[in-house]
């Protein structure tokens, strides 16, 4: 196989078309009447709608935006702005009411106090790694980081019992945004459409029961660049088109680069794809312009990751499904 920087280069209409039967088929299979769709204002979401409005039309087509009180207000003004310009079913619940109720901010903060005792109103935080993996080894070490609310910043670097709290509270917004989904799939007897592209799903970035709970992953196939081209190629708005990826989960605006991937998407895809169909880091870098250890570095982060999150993508062991 030859490897070339153009090797994820899409012929959009027929993938939209591929995509499109697929999903038609998969909604004749789960006997569902049509399809739920969490709208994040981000790219991946946007796409997956569109391609259930092919497939289905508008009126089988339904969009959810759960924002919660630190969710960036782009994100329900992009949701809705897309959901007008191509005509579906949209409602907007705000999900805050729930997770005060289940303690989220409250367990989050407590645990972020723990290493700094005067977080509180005001305060902001996320949580990112090492920057760039391609200019230098580092370990996945998470640090915290920190605006008070006169603007100065902290960083920390976050011991495991931490992290694990921090992580823990914070993907019950995901949890918590798939019940609501489940609600209106089941009232109208609807199916869940994901939203996790080919990038997200092999390195394990999605919550289990979260946005990986779902009943049909339309665009799974798909790395992120590629999403990009079949986002021009529907016409998502351009807005959504330029934002920078993110999670969206934390009260501090955090890039996907920053908190999971360590590498731009431009290259992330190339070298993703190129460790799953078995290319020399030799043969990666040089079509890069990386060195054989850039490309060797990036190749250990994708084991080590795939590895680590092999059970997000399976079923839960057990006597049914052992041989």
């Amino acid at each position: 196989m030859k490897f070339h920087r153009d090797v994820l280069a899409l012929d959009c209409r027929a993938e939209a078309e591929r995509i499109s039967s697929f999903v038609q088929r998969q909604m004749e299979l789960l006997k569902r009447e049509g399809a739920v769709v969490g709208l994040s204002g981000g790219m991946d979401s946007a796409l997956a709608v569109s391609l259930c409005l092919k497939a289905l039309g508008p009126e089988k087509v339904l969009g959810l935006v759960l924002p919660e009180r630190e969710s960036n207000p782009l994100s329900r003004e992009y949701a809705l702005k897309e959901a007008q310009r191509i005509g579906i079913k949209v409602e907007v619940i705000d999900i805050t009411p729930v997770l005060e109720a289940f303690r989220t901010y409250q367990k989050r903060d407590e645990a972020i106090r723990e290493i700094f005792p005067g977080y509180g109103p005001g305060c902001r935080s996320k949580i990112v790694l090492p920057a760039d993996l391609l200019a230098r080894d580092a370990f996945n070490f998470f640090s915290l980081k920190i605006v008070d609310g006169k603007g100065k910043g902290y960083s920390f670097r976050l011991k495991k019992d931490i992290l694990l709290k921090i992580i823990a509270a914070t993907d019950t917004k995901l949890r918590t945004r798939m019940m609501h989904l489940y609600y209106y799939a089941e009232r109208m007897n609807y199916f869940v459409c994901g939203t996790t592209n080919r990038t997200e799903t092999v390195q394990g970035y999605f919550v289990k029961y979260g946005d990986g709970g779902v009943d049909l992953e339309p665009i799974a196939h798909l790395y992120k660049t590629q999403i990009f081209q079949m986002a021009g190629y529907a016409g998502v708005i351009e807005e959504i088109r330029r934002r920078v990826p993110s999670p969206d989960t934390f009260s501090l605006e955090v890039s996907d680069e920053e908190f999971y991937f360590r590498i731009p998407y431009e290259a992330l895809d190339l070298l993703l794809y190129a460790w799953e169909n078995e290319v020399s880091a030799e043969e990666a870098g040089g079509v890069l312009g990386l060195s054989r250890d850039q490309a060797q570095r990036a190749f250990r982060d994708f084991a080590a990751k795939y590895k680590a999150t092999q059970h997000l993508r399976i079923l839960a062991p057990s006597l049914l499904n052992l041989k």
